[in-house]
């Protein structure tokens, strides 16, 4: 049975973003990119080369490493980044939030609560489930 390892995303000061395991791994692997794409990508392919490199050497690949499935979590500017279809101004009127605050969320200029954060994530889960029911024809 798999297990599942919560894969944090963030943009850094520098513009970039870095994908990094939250407790669930211990290795210390991550990954780093100009894009959320490519830091994701950097990271399984680290990840992957571990693996392997340890499985090719004869050493024991740590359970924590076994058998996983990853869970990725966004700040918001990663989020709007890998997901760069959604319109932030019309996602943030969509939820009640200031278009103009959101967009300083996503750019990283304003401190984001977590009462805030779950509200926004509430509402993408709501859009999703919307989505979800939609039929067509």
């Amino acid at each position: 049975m798999s297990k599942k390892a919560v894969i944090i995303i963030e943009k850094g000061l520098d513009g970039g973003y870095s994908v990094f395991p939250s407790d669930d791994i211990k290795s210390g692997i991550s990954g780093d990119g100009a894009t959320v794409e490519e830091a994701k990508a950097d990271f399984l392919r680290s990840f992957e080369e571990v693996v392997r490199f340890l499985q090719e050497d004869g050493l024991p690949v740590p359970d924590d490493m076994k058998d996983v499935v990853f869970e990725f979590r966004y700040d918001l500017s990663s989020l709007f980044n890998y997901y760069s279809f959604f319109n932030v101004t019309q996602l943030a009127k969509r939820l009640g939030i200031n278009p103009s605050l959101m967009r300083q969320y996503k750019s990283g200029k304003a401190y984001i609560s977590d009462k805030q954060v779950s509200k926004i994530e509430e509402g993408i889960h709501r859009l999703g489930r919307e989505l979800m029911n939609i039929k067509l024809g």
